[in-house]
């Protein structure tokens, strides 16, 4: 079994792995959590993806380095149910990855299609971040 987690980068994470093909472990990321299933018993399956990628790209935002650019880069990918534990986090959403990413495992890229001028939820803009498919990171990076 496989679970998808939501693993925030900046600019350059995403220069590193596409240069190296994976990212060492252990990680820190974000994923549908029994925590955040009972934090939110009215939520479905979708919705709570989304709460974990929304994290993620929060978690992010705060990685950026003067190197980064200011933009959001999260990308999906899928592990090994045995990998993954819960976070020592007030954030229900937070999970800790026990291994490397590798190319082959990863689903998608969710990233600011522009740059920011702020945080994203300062003054209630928070754009809805882009998808892209593997085949298309290289040349975002």
């Amino acid at each position: 079994m496989s679970t998808r987690i939501y693993l925030p980068l900046t600019s350059t994470g995403l220069a590193a792995l596409v240069a190296e093909a994976r990212i060492d472990g252990p990680l820190q990321a974000h994923a549908v959590t029994e925590a955040l299933a009972e934090e939110w018993p009215e939520g479905d399956q979708e919705e709570w993806e989304y709460a974990a990628l929304a994290a993620a790209a929060d978690t992010s935002w705060t990685l950026r380095t003067s190197a980064d650019t200011p933009r959001r880069h999260v990308l999906a990918v899928d592990v090994a149910d045995d990998a993954v534990t819960p976070a020592a986090s007030d954030d229900v959403t937070a999970v800790n990855l026990s291994h490397e990413v590798v190319w082959k495992n990863i689903g998608a890229l969710h990233m600011d299609t522009e740059d920011l001028a702020g945080a994203p939820t300062q003054d209630g803009y928070d754009p809805e971040l882009a998808w892209f498919a593997t085949q298309e990171i290289a040349d975002l990076s």
